[in-house]
């Protein structure tokens, strides 16, 4: 049911899908779609207006949970921060921090502001990157506006 209001929400906002011949040429949301594993990501990016900033000029350093990531959270937690725009717009901010931020920039027990306004804490082991508690899957995706890196939960502020 939440992937069919999330498809309706992607459809009411006419986002292009982007044919590119690499993401370097697509900005942040047009590399998100274009990966079609974020697709719960996009549409909260949309509810939250945030798509503009995130097609902006950056650079940012996004990191991205996946559908499966919100798959997690408990039910019905995507389908009240979609009516929430305020949490949301909390939540996906915090997963956004200003500047290209390569993984080779990373060391452990970093951490770094986030356009939310919160610092998140990077842990090193065994070769392993974590952003708050959530592994890094895939780092280092370029886009034309910053970098993302692809995560497996959903991060929250320490407020929430």
């Amino acid at each position: 049911m939440i992937r069919t209001k999330l498809a309706a929400l992607a459809t009411a906002t006419a986002l292009s899908v982007p044919t590119f011949a690499a993401a370097q040429e697509a900005d942040i949301v047009d590399t998100a779609i274009a990966a079609g594993n974020f697709e719960t990501l996009v549409a909260a990016v949309q509810a939250a207006g945030l798509v503009e900033t995130l097609k902006g000029e950056g650079p940012f350093t996004v990191f991205a949970p996946t559908d499966a990531a919100f798959d997690a959270l408990p039910e019905g937690t995507v389908e009240s921060l979609l009516e929430d725009t305020d949490a949301l717009t909390e939540i996906l901010t915090y997963h956004v921090v200003p500047g290209a931020v390569m993984s080779g920039d990373l060391s452990d027990g970093m951490t770094a502001a986030t356009v939310e306004g919160s610092e998140i804490e990077i842990s090193i082991t065994d070769g392993t990157v974590m952003v708050d508690g959530a592994t890094v899957t895939a780092a280092d995706i370029e886009a034309s506006n910053g970098v993302i890196h692809v995560i497996d939960a959903v991060i929250m502020p320490g407020d929430m």
